[in-house]
């Protein structure tokens, strides 16, 4: 399998990543729900819990909706999306250290890590896209942490925003790509 076909197959299958960013999504709201509601870092705790569990919900999201829930064996980017999947939890507890230290770095740590994950992902997907936002998550983690750092819950807010807008941003980017109204992506 070329890389281009592969590449083209991860974009079918999870919609140009659209699925798996509403989930994450609704798992950082969830989260900044619960520092909200309840106390930061149980908050905190929903959101590393969580976030273990977006990739099993997004396929299951798929497959309710009638699509297959990963890609082919065929496909040699398949191993590659699961080891970037495995950088998070690996990097995770320097998020939990940053937090101790200061409970307002938790969520913009968060933020610069999962931003940094989504880098990968411009070649896994072919789509330029998705380096905008790993700089969005990035940037907005970085200010958070320099500029609010005594704002504790506002990263999860905005995290979840993000996500929720980069969601709907990855759909048309994946569909104008298939209905051949950009160039090939990378």
């Amino acid at each position: 399998m070329h890389i281009v076909d592969a590449q083209r197959e991860v974009r079918t299958v999870y919609l140009g990543g659209f699925v798996g960013q509403i989930v994450s999504s609704l798992i950082w709201f969830a989260s900044a729900t619960i520092a909200t509601a309840v106390d930061p870092k149980t908050g905190f705790w929903a959101l590393a819990i969580g976030g273990m569990a977006i990739f099993p919900l997004t396929q299951g999201l798929l497959r309710l909706g009638g699509r297959p829930g990963s890609v082919s064996r065929e496909n040699p980017l398949g191993q590659l999306g699961a080891q970037v999947a495995f950088t998070i939890p690996l990097v995770l507890p320097l998020a939990g250290i940053a937090a101790i230290v200061h409970p307002g770095w938790f969520y913009p740590a968060c933020l610069v890590i999962v931003g940094a994950h989504y880098l990968p992902f411009i070649f896994l997907y072919g789509m330029k896209t998705f380096a905008v936002l790993a700089g969005a998550l990035v940037a907005a983690g970085f200010a958070l942490g320099i500029l609010a750092p005594g704002a504790v819950i506002s990263g999860g807010w905005v995290g979840g925003g993000l996500l929720f807008g980069f969601a709907f941003v990855l759909l048309a980017a994946f569909q104008c790509g298939e209905k051949g109204m950009v160039s090939h992506p990378v």
